[in-house]
């Protein structure tokens, strides 16, 4: 196995031989975190790979949660530098804090409006970087429970947006990464275009504390159920469950089973 690989990389299909460079294209991975565990590393770990200067892919990013400054300091510590990603055209940055709340004025008449707009938008990038560029295009939403208020609490215009967005994972191709606060909705019911995205996800990770509480070298434990590896044997089959520990350091991320470390 490549050295270079991490237990992450691993569980998302990095390792598996195949003709495609890129194993998440045409999929759905959902991540799901929680207010004591945050899952935002394991977006930026994806990020980090989409943009790597060995490829051609390209990233739509979706900021619901922060500013472009603040994905901008974080990514400079992994080694990606996005201010140059975005000048070179493989970064397409929606800044939807300094934008006008998509979910405004929605009229039922208006079928261009809201949501529906933006989805517009970013089906016209991913046009256009196809006709640009041969690498894979990533679509990245942080986060999906902000794009519920961005909507005004209409829930059924968010599941069309991701129903919308979910279609360019066949129509081009694409790959959709969109991150969940999963404890948002303990004290209700999940509302309905979260259950359609566990149940379209083809890898869903989740970010939690450990069990058996906190400890001073592990900040808490990923589950990664990847339902999208295709295995040539049937024994192999059991690897589609992954389950490791993780620590956040400043310039990366450590993982390792538990009881030792790599």
């Amino acid at each position: 196995m490549d050295r270079s690989l991490n237990l992450l990389d691993v569980a998302l299909g990095f390792d598996q031989k195949s003709s495609d460079s890129w194993p998440l294209s045409g999929k759905v991975v959902l991540i799901e975190d929680c207010v004591e565990t945050s899952g935002s590393f394991v977006l930026h770990q994806l990020m980090k790979r989409v943009l790597s200067p060995d490829s051609s892919n390209a990233l739509i990013f979706l900021a619901l949660a922060r500013p472009f400054s603040h994905y901008d300091r974080v990514m400079r510590k992994l080694g990606c530098n996005l201010s140059t990603q975005r000048a070179n055209n493989r970064l397409v940055f929606f800044d939807m804090l300094m934008m006008k709340c998509p979910g405004e004025n929605i009229r039922r008449e208006d079928n261009v409006g809201g949501l529906a707009k933006l989805y517009r938008e970013i089906q016209e990038t991913v046009a256009r970087l196809c006709s640009a560029r041969n690498g894979s295009i990533t679509i990245m939403v942080d986060d999906i429970s902000l794009l519920e208020v961005a909507a005004n609490g209409n829930s059924d215009h968010v599941l069309d947006f991701l129903h919308y967005c979910h279609s360019l994972t066949s129509e081009s191709n694409c790959l959709l990464v969109v991150l969940n606060h999963e404890d948002i909705y303990t004290s209700m019911e999940r509302p309905a275009f979260l259950l359609q995205m566990v149940y379209l996800a083809d890898v869903l990770i989740k970010a939690e504390p450990l069990a058996s509480g906190l400890a001073k070298d592990v900040h808490g434990q990923l589950t990664v159920l990847n339902k999208g590896i295709t295995y040539c044997d049937r024994e192999s089959s059991r690897n589609k469950l992954h389950n490791f520990h993780f620590r956040v350091k400043e310039n990366g991320v450590e993982y390792f089973y538990p009881g030792c470390r790599s």
